[in-house]
């Protein structure tokens, strides 16, 4: 079957399509046919081993020195079950699913093998395989962090990042929530964030961007370009701070949160459980999630995809087609 490879840790040239070994779903297994994937941060992160500094050894030991371990990267997908192995009972041949792979990675591939407890769930009825290959990773992360940061109606949020792939599902489950939310993006995206359900719309980019905002409940930063020093003066006393990508910060400023009652959520695991991804699939099928899709690539131009993804602009999300028969 046909999939892509990372060669190599390093710019999108390190992936190469190749020829691999078909899978075969053993007991308690299925096979899934790819008809969608993406490509997520996550895929930039691995591809290109960029991880903060002190990590990068550790990062090495966890997915390979040299290149990653499991070759194959891809987050998350939506396809169509093909083979169902002996003891299955969830999933019949025929059925439409989505889901994470974070663990294992697979999703550049014609055929990936789940067990039948993975964290895989029957497509929204309500959804295509793009929109669903686009919910699992984003949709998941920003419900993990509003749980998290325990988001209550009438609060009020800023999501900064609000145009990528988490942000626009934040500010989607933010309003559902009640909250009144701020988003935080480029101008030119600040038109179908504000369609999403943002209350304000603000450009990062306009001069005296600080001047705008106000204090907040909650700051949920989504992309890390944002200082601390520069946005928690703006979070409220007693209020709650999240950065999904940062592991650690500052002291001086841990110090002063603490004194000022104030909550840091700092970037971990969400769960990658059945569960969790029912919950998501719950949400999505009420249309409280949207995905919003940027552009799609078959899986040939994958190095195309990841160097628009690397540019740091991409639109909510960015999907690959692996099967062209998804486009009929």
């Amino acid at each position: 079957m046909k999939a892509v490879v990372c060669t190599r840790y390093g710019a999108p040239e390190v992936l190469k399509l190749q020829q691999v070994a078909m899978p075969e779903p053993g007991p308690g297994e299925i096979r899934v046919k790819v008809m969608t994937t993406t490509v997520t941060v996550a895929d930039f992160r691995v591809r290109s081993m960029t991880v903060p500094k002190p990590f990068g050894l550790v990062m090495r030991f966890v997915l390979g020195f040299r290149k990653p371990r499991n070759p194959i990267l891809g987050m998350e997908i939506a396809g169509v079950v093909d083979q169902v192995g002996a003891q299955v009972t969830r999933f019949k041949v025929g059925d439409k699913v989505m889901g994470p792979t974070l663990k294992g990675f697979g999703g550049y591939a014609a055929y990936r093998v789940f067990k039948s407890t993975d964290p895989l769930v029957h497509l929204p009825t309500n959804y295509s395989f793009r929109q669903g290959a686009a919910l699992p990773v984003g949709a998941r992360t920003a419900l993990h962090y509003l749980q998290k940061v325990e988001l209550k109606k009438g609060e009020h949020i800023l999501v900064y990042g609000a145009s990528g792939s988490v942000g626009t599902y934040t500010v989607q489950l933010a309003k559902h929530l009640g909250a009144e939310v701020t988003a935080v993006c480029s101008g030119k995206n600040a038109e179908w964030v504000k369609a999403l359900g943002a209350d304000r719309v603000l450009d990062y980019t306009a001069p005296r961007f600080e001047e705008q905002l106000r204090t907040y409940d909650v700051l949920f930063i989504a992309v890390d370009q944002w200082p601390e020093a520069a946005c928690l003066p703006y979070l409220k006393k007693g209020g709650r701070y999240t950065n999904i990508t940062r592991m650690f910060i500052a002291p001086r400023w841990a110090w002063k949160a603490r004194k000022a009652g104030q909550k840091m959520v700092l970037a971990g695991s969400p769960p990658e459980t059945l569960a969790f991804m029912e919950e998501v699939k719950a949400l999505a099928e009420k249309g409280v999630f949207r995905p919003v899709l940027d552009c799609d690539y078959p899986l040939e131009d994958i190095r195309k995809a990841h160097h628009h993804v690397d540019q740091g602009h991409k639109k909510g999300n960015v999907t690959i087609t692996v099967h062209p028969e998804t486009l009929l």
